[in-house]
């Protein structure tokens, strides 16, 4: 792809309710205006009837494990279950495998509209370095269409002198290529010390930091409060997020809106992931359960980056994930209590910062990643999640899918 390409998209509706020309070049925005205003413009598409967004991104996937459900199926359904499973079928797993079915995954994706994905890798245990060398593989094969982050999701322990290979293997995954360092402390034998080791390998080679955090709706489970106070002593300044931080849910106001305060003076990302979580979480609880999400309300409140993410598509920790951010949205909206419009953000701009990204705004000089979809406002296109979509990377249409519906006539009905 070249960089100067440039592209117009004509007669596109904005979130704000206005018909616009929106021209890009360069992998910019380079003008908005009135509907028929931009011309001279070598390539056109037109977009009239649909809705142009900042497009969505994915802060959290498991590429590695994706479309596994047939063959690793998952019958209790629980977080437990599902890491033994995986633990046993992990070995089997080939690299071609790997390769084809996180590819398939990431352009699942993509056609909904998510122009960057970060999938946390499995290191360590029985996976050894072999999901994120296929992953490696699959980042070059897609980068002209999408961003791929990859997030070492190193085994425990980490902590110890029983943690030392795991260690080594967190650094030599950053040095072949991953883009960020990951772990669930909450199952170390020492959860503290594991926190203090992410941070200071992802500090030493200057990376990102995103941990699955109290991924369990048990309150006694809450290190996501010492995250943040390590993350503020130390100064790290390479970008923190927290992933689930599902027992945060399960707090007293009162607690649950200190940390909230705490993870955001420490400038820590909260990605919540109601897909995996609605399913995996409260099968110990009788009568009603609890939702298995976080404390959406009292992070926002505190002024927390919240991004929410599709986390597992079919395999034995969700058997039914699509990979489409706007099924994250319409959840977030019926069990989270967001309005559709904060959803939309929690998938889009919310994903871009936690992932570090630059913001995207339908403005002149923002980069042009963008998702038009058939619909009339963004409360539409959560609600419908139309899949006639158009996806826009770097100023490119990198997927479209078009959508025909039909009505035949019924006995009796004139053709």
């Amino acid at each position: 792809m070249t960089e100067e390409f440039s592209l117009l998209l004509r007669g596109v509706r904005l979130a704000d309710g206005r018909t616009v020309d929106v021209g890009l070049r360069g992998g910019e925005i380079a003008e908005v205006g009135p509907a028929g205003s931009l011309t001279g413009w070598p390539e056109v598409l037109d977009l009239s009837g649909y809705l142009l967004l900042p497009a969505p991104a994915e802060p959290h996937a498991h590429l590695d494990k994706a479309l596994t459900t047939e063959r690793v199926e998952n019958p209790a359904g629980d977080l437990v279950t599902a890491i033994e499973l995986w633990r046993g079928f992990s070995p089997s797993m080939e690299h071609e495998d790997i390769v084809r079915r996180a590819t398939e995954a990431a352009l699942m994706s993509l056609a909904s509209g998510a122009t960057a994905i970060r999938t946390h890798v499995d290191v360590g245990g029985v996976a050894g370095l072999r999901c994120l060398k296929a992953l490696l593989e699959v980042r070059e094969a897609v980068r002209h269409r999408l961003d791929l982050q990859l997030v070492a999701f190193v085994d425990v322990p980490l902590s110890g002198e029983a943690g030392a290979e795991n260690r080594a293997l967190m650094r030599t995954s950053v040095q072949m290529g991953a883009d960020a360092v990951g772990a669930f402390p909450y199952a170390d034998p020492n959860p503290e010390e594991c926190h203090r080791v992410c941070l200071a390998i992802a500090d030493e080679f200057g990376v990102p930091v995103d941990l699955h955090t109290d991924e369990t709706t048990d309150p006694d489970v809450l290190y996501l409060e010492h995250y943040a106070r390590l993350v503020t002593e130390t100064g790290f300044a390479h970008g923190a997020a927290a992933s689930h931080c599902v027992s945060l849910g399960m707090q007293p106001p009162e607690i649950a809106a200190r940390v909230a305060e705490s993870v955001a003076a420490a400038g820590i990302s909260v990605i919540c992931l109601p897909q995996t979580n609605l399913g995996l979480q409260s099968r110990e609880h009788t009568g009603a359960p609890a939702r298995g999400l976080t404390a959406l309300r009292e992070l926002l409140a505190a002024g927390v980056t919240v991004a929410g993410g599709g986390d597992n598509v079919q395999d034995p920790f969700n058997p039914i994930g699509r990979g489409d951010p706007l099924e994250a949205a319409a959840l977030l909206v019926s069990a989270g209590h967001l309005s559709p419009r904060a959803a939309y953000d929690a998938v889009s701009s919310g994903a871009r910062a936690a992932m570090g990204l630059p913001e995207v705004q339908v403005r002149q000089g923002f980069p042009a990643e963008l998702l038009a979809i058939r619909a009339t406002g963004v409360a539409d296109a959560v609600a419908r999640a139309s899949a006639d979509r158009v996806v826009i990377h770097r100023g490119h249409v990198v997927s479209r899918t078009t959508v025909t519906h039909e009505l035949p006539p019924l006995p009796g009905e004139s053709a």
